[in-house]
């Protein structure tokens, strides 16, 4: 039965009236006081795989599937990052976090929105909404003070000013965070809700007791994380609002088993998203509900969609399009075709993964192939089944699809998600694939090339001449960016056709293309040790992190012990990112060339003393471990 408040009367009046003149007159109904509330139930850290309504093997949520028949299920929606600060960056600006330099968790130095661009519940509130946040918002980005009417624990959409305001609210689950899951071996004699015999574990884990359990508490975590939607959904009933809210639900992003949380597979991009229609703006969904929709949507997607519920524009200069709303067309599939994710650094460790999924096929391209997923993160590895998974492949008891993780990453990689949706299969080397890789590789350069991707100027770079203005320095410097591209990418060729290329590089008057010349290099491993002579030139070269990438390639390729070059680049180093890069390389000598070239913290000296909460202390605390 539908509960009905007298206070909205009006507002169901003009609906009717919207349903009979719906193309007609769309914009001018929305711009009465008759408009849609929306909130967001955002779960933290899980990934679509975790729950039944998308994957038989995941938890009932029954409260969930109930959204689910009074809307419409998303199959495939995705967060762009594979983590909490960039997700929910580019969740609220509507922009791919490389072009705006919001790309790494945690962030160095707060970036500036780009010019004439306010985060998009600053709009809403423009346009009377009621705006809240209850209460994580983990930006990268400077917030203007007009973006929440509040922003808190104790923010709620009841707290407006009137019962005929329109609300925007956002409420993040905690339950199902990675914390949750960092329990000792004591707390696994606690008993779960969820058999861990009858858990399906992924094939890239080994099976073992303490996956099982993981596995098994998380499933009760997201039965708890269905019940927080329930209650929801019963306090707008009990307001008489539910008719007139859309409710969506939705990952803040991939997790939280290992290789899902930071890494850009479908483990940590691929989130559940259901969209629950409210009866009194039906129309607006432009959709059957209890439907399913195969169409991509992604995290720069969200803003716009809620803005055009609201009748609200979509500024200019957001990368996002709307998703629901008046102006939609639900069969145009074709617009809706793919979807880009970026994984750069993780805390203390860094990486440059970049991904192009269309329809069934995902390319993922990784610009530092020889880090393998496994390099340390402290938090991660705060979870015991991470820390059992190094000690099997350490004992030599994974198989050939476990011990991935530990290995390097393929230069590119080319996934049948249908086929394999664990991504285990790379078919980049496979001849009947060759124009879909060829297709989605080149298709990724344009856009990376397009937006320009920051990624490619390191940190400490963009930390010193950047942040002011991203958006603007990736404008001046779009040209040399796109060297940059093309000079790591040489990697992708054969050998013999890139080595004269990379001599000419490693000989550059850019430092930038220096640096990316030694990745491909690295990239090359062992292959490209004829480089060697020249690669150790740049052992004294004038940039640490130069010689930092010289460095890597020698440990990879060469006999010499290249530390004495590495601790002197850190004597050199003049802000936090430039030392955290290099104990990146750090950590990779220490624990992947096969205890070579074990790293001595006391011979790290810096120029500056980093603040008890820096990155780089993770770094010194596992190293001294």
């Amino acid at each position: 039965m539908l509960l009905f408040h007298a206070t909205h009367a009006r507002r169901a009046w003009a609906c009717t009236f919207f349903a009979i003149l719906f193309l007609a007159t769309a914009s001018d109904c929305l711009a009465d006081d008759a408009r849609p509330n929306v909130v967001w139930i955002m779960s933290e850290d899980n990934s679509k795989h975790y729950l039944r309504h998308f994957d038989r093997h995941g938890a009932v949520t029954p409260n969930i599937e109930e959204l689910a028949q009074h809307g419409v299920t998303f199959d495939r929606a995705f967060s762009c990052a594979p983590v909490c600060s960039v997700a929910r960056t580019t969740l609220i600006t509507a922009c791919y976090a490389p072009r705006i330099g919001t790309q790494f968790h945690r962030r160095s130095k707060m970036a500036a929105m780009p010019e004439g661009l306010k985060m998009f519940p600053a709009y809403l509130r423009a346009a009377g909404y009621y705006t809240t946040n209850n209460s994580k918002e983990d930006y990268n980005a400077v917030k203007s003070p007009d973006v929440w009417d509040e922003s808190s624990n104790q923010a709620s959409w009841k707290n407006r000013p009137n019962s005929s305001t329109p609300f925007f609210h956002v409420l993040t689950a905690k339950l199902s965070h990675e914390s949750s899951l960092h329990f000792d071996a004591a707390a696994m004699q606690e008993p779960t809700v969820t058999e861990t015999d009858s858990v399906q574990l992924q094939p890239y884990f080994p099976d073992t007791s303490t996956f099982r359990y993981t596995r098994a508490r998380y499933h009760d975590n997201m039965m708890a994380i269905d019940r927080v939607v329930g209650d929801v959904v019963a306090e707008l009933t009990q307001a008489g609002e539910l008719e007139n809210t859309f409710i969506f639900y939705f990952g803040d992003h991939g997790g939280v088993l290992p290789r899902s949380k930071g890494y850009a597979y479908e483990s940590g991009l691929h989130v559940p998203l259901v969209v629950r229609v409210p009866g009194n703006y039906r129309e607006l969904a432009r959709r059957e509900l209890a439907t399913r929709t195969e169409g991509f949507v992604e995290f720069v997607d969200f803003g716009p969609t809620v803005l055009a519920l609201a009748g609200v524009d979509a500024p200019h200069g957001i990368d996002g399009k709307a998703f629901l709303g008046p102006e939609i067309d639900p069969d145009d599939v074709d617009s809706r075709a793919e979807t880009f994710g970026y994984a750069d650094r993780f805390d203390e460790k860094y990486d440059l993964v970049r991904t192009l999924r269309k329809g069934k096929y995902k390319y993922m391209r990784s610009f530092e192939p020889f880090l393998p997923d496994a390099l340390q993160n402290n938090y991660r590895y705060k979870m015991l089944a991470y820390e059992q998974w190094r000690e099997l492949h350490a004992e030599g008891k994974l198989n050939e699809a476990q011990s991935q993780f530990f290995r390097a990453k393929p230069v590119e990689a080319l996934y049948d998600i249908e086929a394999d949706p664990h991504e285990i299969h790379n078919l980049a080397g496979k001849a009947e694939h060759a124009d879909k890789l060829v297709e989605l590789r080149e298709r990724l350069n344009t856009r990376l090339k397009a937006m320009p991707d920051l990624s490619f100027v390191p940190e400490a770079i963009l930390f010193e001449s950047a942040m002011d203005n991203p958006v603007g320095f990736g404008a001046a410097n779009k040209e040399s960016i796109g060297e940059l591209i093309d000079t790591v990418n040489l990697a992708l060729l054969p050998f013999d056709q890139a080595e004269p290329q990379i001599k000419k590089a490693l000989s550059s008057d850019d430092p930038w293309i220096r640096y990316w010349a030694l990745v491909a290099c690295s990239s090359f491993g062992k292959q490209a040790e004829g480089l060697l002579p020249l690669v150790e030139k740049r052992l004294v070269d004038m940039e640490p992190l130069v010689v930092t990438r010289a460095v890597e390639f020698v440990a990879i390729a060469g006999e010499q012990d290249p530390r004495p070059w590495l601790y002197r680049s850190f004597q050199r180093a003049t802000n936090e990112p430039e030392v955290l890069r290099i104990m990146n390389t750090a950590v990779f000598l220490n624990d992947f060339t096969g205890g070579r070239f074990p790293i001595d913290v006391d011979k790290i000296q810096l120029l500056f003393e980093p603040g008890p909460r820096s990155e780089v202390v993770r770094r010194f605390e596992y190293l001294s471990r």
